[in-house]
């Protein structure tokens, strides 16, 4: 870590007048009122005068009190210590903000209002548009001593923040910085600016750009969670990874989800491993008695797989599984809502439900051979076990470079049982926020606060990750998944509230990860709340960026199979705004045989960060997952992670019934956009749930043009922002157009749950501009740009290094006199319109990356 530095060294940094001012009841910005009935108990204070040092790198200092200018603090007293305290920070109406907010405890998204009362609960922060000074303002409550805090709706358009500790044991009556407010003339840099700003203030996290992304950033994977659920094992995740391979498209990375630990049930003999699980309900309780693989990867034996005689697979019997484990789940949420007089037919039908799963799973749940030796096992370590079976995998799938393996912060979902390991584990009742009133009722909530958690005290927090992680570093396993983030705050009463205990729990996984996984090899998953992200983020480099991709609606919708992928988009395109400053936001998996495939691979083939499925052990869309993957599990990755374009931020892109959610990005040679219809679905602040808008289901018109590629955003790629002209590829439609940063917009009419990419390339004249040429790249894929690896220009010639195979479609002006294919003269098709299409291999030895010259 960096010696703090000193901040004497940059007074000239600190000497411009502050945009912001607090009088009268007001807080201005550069004169515009932004708030009124400001309460007297309120405070201002410009960044400047409470930065004291920070540990950040001293350029990212530099560019943070270059602009200290733009940004401060808020804070209020009150007369009475307390451990939740409310206050209002004033009153706005009639002004457009974006906000996101917590709708269930682990999960954040996307609200659009123009008055402090249209506010949802637990928000993380609010974007305010200024148009009086062509300016965006956000509001973005932060942590200070003890206290986490977020914004809340107040009556007649206040705005009030809540500040919480967690415990009643720590209170507090008086905060100089529970919230950051900052201005900016650009969006985009305001998210940056305000969140470098925090870095630099806190202390307690880090920026994206600071940190090295992990090895699967720009890989193909397989995630076990929706083709297996809890019944993963080895025998069915090595037949889901033969699937990939024998079709030509190995997964590059894996994630064995949830199923895989050793868990049991209180009451239940601590020695043995539970049953018969198949989705969550009861597994929700249950706690890890092994910090090592549960018994279905202890047992299996290496070379198992890899033999003539290796153990058949039916998937059909996974499939009833999880239909029957589906069937379950819903029967016990009915039974929680139950009358008197249906609970008796509800507990027999799922007593029948449960026998009929158990007869399913059969005597032997590991679906293979078992280990014949006891627990005092004298078998050499390397024979059996988790090590054993990952060596038979990449023996088998050479391709396969990653290995993760899924575990909730607190081990399991239900913790560590007390007792049966080496640490100290205590059974600590779960108590909920009152700031988490009016969050969608969830059924993970309601059985992880019926079962408790079996926490590991905070002094072990290292020793415990490190006790997991350690093991499974030798035993093969490259990263993991943490899940289920969010409940360390139903536990913190007892251990100095919830930022104490989160900086302890944090701070041993990152030691963990760092001695483990390289500092790299971690997915932070059911995290969208602020404290994570201003306390756990110092090490993480990607996280969630959504809510869990839902094949069917969990509540019986059965347009929710529709709607909720619209969902899901906004989740993760909104969240990207403030996320993406500390993490590389991860659009989580789908499944390619979906009847809403398509429309996900559309924006996973632009999320800028890895493509993974969960599908079902012979069940895929080859042809589509081969319009986003490589032959060798690449993909073609853009510069960035897709964000909303400007005329979409303070829009409802779900059931306003006229926006399409546009998303820009970069490609190294071109700008693309994509656009997406979402609506039909959403949140209902009345019901307090997400639920379906059918009237909203239905096409959208809307308007795209290349200066909503935000191109200065990214240094590389801010020169294609100055281009005269550019050509414009549709992917859907295979169209090419011109357009000139003059133009009109271009009109689209878009289907429900469809999509359109728009890819955007500068045009280059050559031959002294007799000829106009624009690469677009192998339109075979969905992100045709990102396939384009090198461009040269000489005086009448274009040099292309591209990666893949396929259709490779090019504009040029003129036909070339030739064209040659790793040096060797070839054949090509030239029309009218411009289009130059040209056939590629894909060469092995070439890595697929193929040399195009183009000579008029």
């Amino acid at each position: 870590m960096a010696p703090p530095n000193d901040p004497l060294n940059t007074k000239l940094e600190l000497s411009l007048q502050n945009n912001f001012n607090l009088s009268d009841g007001k807080l201005s910005v550069r004169g515009i009122p932004l708030l009124s009935q400001v309460p007297q108990n309120v405070s201002f204070s410009p960044f400047s005068s409470l930065f004291q040092s920070s540990d950040a790198p001293p350029s990212l200092l530099q560019r943070v009190l270059s602009l200290s200018h733009k940004g401060g603090f808020l804070g209020f007293s009150q007369e009475d210590p307390s451990d939740l305290l409310i206050n209002s920070l004033g009153w706005f109406s009639g002004r457009d903000f974006l906000s996101i907010f917590r709708f269930k405890t682990w999960w954040s998204t996307q609200w659009v209002g123009n008055s402090g009362s249209d506010l949802q609960m637990d928000t993380q922060w609010i974007l305010l548009d200024v148009p009086e000074i062509k300016s965006y303002v956000i509001i973005i409550p932060i942590i200070e001593g003890n206290f986490r805090s977020a914004l809340f709706p107040g009556s007649d358009g206040h705005v009030h923040i809540w500040a919480e500790s967690g415990s009643t044991q720590v209170k507090a009556s008086r905060f100089g910085a529970i919230a950051y407010v900052h201005v900016s003339e650009n969006p985009y840099n305001l998210m940056r600016e305000a969140y470098s700003a925090l870095r630099v203030y806190l202390n307690t996290f880090r920026l994206l750009e600071e940190k090295t992304l992990p090895n699967i950033i720009d890989k193909f994977g397989w995630c076990t969670w929706n083709a297996f659920y809890l019944t993963v094992d080895p025998v069915g995740v090595f037949h889901g990874l033969k699937d990939f391979d024998e079709a030509g498209v190995s997964p590059r990375f894996l994630i064995i989800d949830d199923g895989w630990q050793s868990i049991n049930l209180d009451g239940e003999d601590p020695n043995q491993d539970a049953k018969h699980f198949v989705l969550g309900g009861v597994h929700m309780s249950a706690r890890l008695h092994r910090l090592d693989e549960g018994d279905k990867f202890k047992n299996y034996k290496g070379g198992l797989l890899l033999g003539p005689n290796a153990p058949s697979f039916n998937p059909n019997k996974y499939k009833a599984l999880i239909d029957k484990g589906i069937e379950l789940d819903c029967a016990e949420k009915e039974l929680n809502v139950a009358n008197a007089a249906n609970v008796a037919e509800i507990e027999s039908r799922i007593q029948k439900v449960k026998k009929e799963i158990v007869d399913l799973f059969g005597s032997d749940q590991s679906n293979g051979p078992k280990k014949e030796c006891g627990r005092r096992c004298c078998c050499k370590e390397e024979e059996y076990g988790m090590k054993a079976y990952t060596r038979d995998l990449r023996t088998r799938f050479k391709s396969l470079d990653d290995i993760y393996v899924w575990h909730a912060l607190c081990g399991a979902w239900g913790g560590v049982r007390p007792g049966a390991t080496h640490l100290n584990a205590k059974i600590v009742p779960c108590k909920l926020s009152p700031s988490l009133d009016g969050t969608m009722d969830d059924l993970a909530v309601l059985n992880v606060v019926k079962g408790s958690i079996g926490l590991v005290h905070p002094d072990q927090a290292h020793y415990f990750y490190d006790s997991m992680h350690s093991h499974l570093a030798k035993s093969g396993i490259t990263g993991v998944k943490v899940d289920v983030i969010n409940t360390l705050e139903y536990v913190s009463e007892e251990y100095g509230g919830r930022v104490q205990l989160a900086k302890a729990y944090y701070d041993g996984l990152s030691k963990s990860i760092i001695k483990n996984f390289k500092g790299t090899g971690i997915i932070s998953s059911m995290q969208q709340c602020n404290d994570f992200f201003f306390l756990g983020t110092k090490e993480i480099p990607m996280a969630r960026a959504g809510d869990d991709f839902w094949f069917q609606d969990p509540n019986g919708d059965p347009m929710g199979t529709f709607w909720l992928q619209g969902v899901h988009m906004i989740h993760c395109s909104y969240n990207s705004l403030w996320m993406g400053q500390m993490i590389q936001p991860d659009w989580d998996m789908f499944q390619s045989d979906h009847v809403c495939a398509k429309y996900h691979a559309g924006s996973r083939a632009i999320c800028g960060g890895p493509i993974y499925l969960s599908d079902h052990v012979g069940s895929h869309d080859f042809d589509l997952i081969k319009k986003l993957v490589f032959p060798d599990g690449t993909v073609p990755r853009c510069l960035s992670f897709p964000l909303p374009t400007r005329d979409c931020l303070f829009k409802n892109p779900l059931f306003d019934q006229k926006t399409v959610l546009k998303l820009w990005n970069f490609n190294k040679y071109g700008g693309v956009i994509g656009a997406f219809n979402c609506q039909g679905g959403g949140w209902d602040p009345k019901l307090h749930a997400l639920r379906g808008f059918s009237e909203c289901y239905k096409p959208i018109s809307g308007s795209v043009h290349v200066t909503e590629v935000e191109w200065d955003q990214k240094k590389e790629a801010a020169y294609m922002g100055k281009a005269e002209e550019y050509i414009v590829y549709l992917n859907q439609t295979e169209e090419l157009l011109f357009m000139t940063p003059k133009s009109e917009p271009i009109q689209f009419t878009i289907q429900p749950s469809t999509f359109e990419l728009y890819s955007f390339v500068p045009i280059t004249k050559l031959g002294g501009g007799s000829i106009k040429f624009a690469p677009i790249g192998l339109t075979n894929m969905l992100n045709s740009g990102g396939t384009i690896q090198e461009l040269e220009y000489a005086e009448r010639s274009a040099k292309v290094k591209v990666k893949g195979g396929g259709n490779f479609l090019a504009y040029s002006s003129e036909t070339p006199k030739k064209v040659l294919l790793n040096g060797s003269e070839v054949s090509f098709k030239w029309l009218v319109d411009g289009k130059l299409i040209l056939k590629l291999p894909w060469i092995e030895e070439a890595g697929g990356v193929s040399d195009v010259e183009f000579s008029f």
